[in-house]
């Protein structure tokens, strides 16, 4: 069982980065002060959101595991530094790493509510699914348009959860299908990302990059939808002009710039720069916590 630690501690010092953590504390605390300023009512960060923030890293963690042991395949050809493919770590380490991660994530949502603890066991169990889905269908393995439709999901359930587990715990006015519009500012900011990093200028044979199939420009150029889907959502959903600080919620559209830089460099001969995309999703995480905290 040392052993197991040991290399369970190396894995997660390898394939969980200091801003997987930090993008899970961010996506937590703006989602919460979205919900509040939906309700009218300023947000405060509580005890509820630092179990939620827990719950939501190791889960993140969780899925990383599950990653590691679908893709191993893929990483025996294209990431061969990978921990599993080496050797560091191994497949029962993962999934004995993962059953502990889904008893404490479960254990810890039920603390929550009910709801709190069903809404995670479906983001467990999802992200187990899509693993035995991958195995049995390679045209859901292989085409990346087709995964990205299967897999998006289950950042939709991490969204939920934290949406579900909100509502059950802080007594907000709104309802579940009311704020969940919110979702689609996540989604986008999310997506614009995913869709950065995996487009290059010329085709990668056998690698899973969007402008395999979209080419560059398609690839690019849903980035920036993604971009303009979250801004868009942002304003339809915060409506800042109602609001005293009007500065602030209008922040979006100026930090919708930082990935358009990005695309304008890459289109011009460059690579890809992934920074844009993530001072993006940092930015307007900040916006959305700071006109949460303020009741703007």
């Amino acid at each position: 069982m040392t052993g197991t630690l040991t290399r369970l501690a190396g894995f997660t010092r390898v394939m969980y980065k200091p801003h997987y953590l930090l993008y899970g504390i961010l996506w937590v605390f703006a989602l919460e002060a979205t919900l509040a300023l939906l309700a009218e009512t300023p947000w405060r960060p509580s005890p509820a959101t630092g179990l939620r923030v827990l719950v939501v890293a190791i889960v993140l963690l969780y899925l990383r595991m599950v990653d590691e042991q679908k893709d191993l395949g893929y990483d025996r050809v294209h990431n061969k530094d990978r921990p599993l493919v080496t050797g560091a770590v191994t497949g029962t380490d993962l999934r004995i790493g993962m059953a502990v991660i889904a008893a404490l994530a479960v254990a810890g949502s039920l603390l929550l509510s009910v709801g709190s603890a069903l809404a995670i066991a479906a983001v467990l169990l999802y992200g187990l699914g899509l693993w035995g889905l991958e195995r049995i269908s390679a045209w859901v393995r292989d085409d990346i348009l087709v995964n990205l439709v299967v897999t998006y999901p289950v950042q939709l359930l991490v969204t939920a959860y934290v949406l579900i587990s909100v509502l059950d715990t802080e007594a907000l006015p709104a309802g579940f299908w009311q704020s969940a519009p919110a979702a689609l500012i996540f989604a986008g900011a999310f997506l614009q990302f995913e869709f950065a990093r995996k487009t290059a200028h010329g085709p990668r044979p056998g690698e899973h990059y969007y402008s395999n199939v979209l080419g560059a420009p398609g690839s690019t150029a849903a980035s920036l939808l993604f971009v303009a889907l979250a801004v868009g959502a942002d304003l339809a959903l915060v409506r800042p002009w109602n609001h005293s600080m009007v500065w602030l919620g209008l922040l979006p559209v100026p930090l919708a710039l930082l990935p358009g830089y990005g695309a304008v460099r890459f289109l011009r001969g460059g690579e890809y720069p992934v920074g844009p995309p993530v001072l993006f999703i940092l930015g307007l995480y900040a916006v959305l916590i700071a006109q949460g905290a303020v009741g703007a």
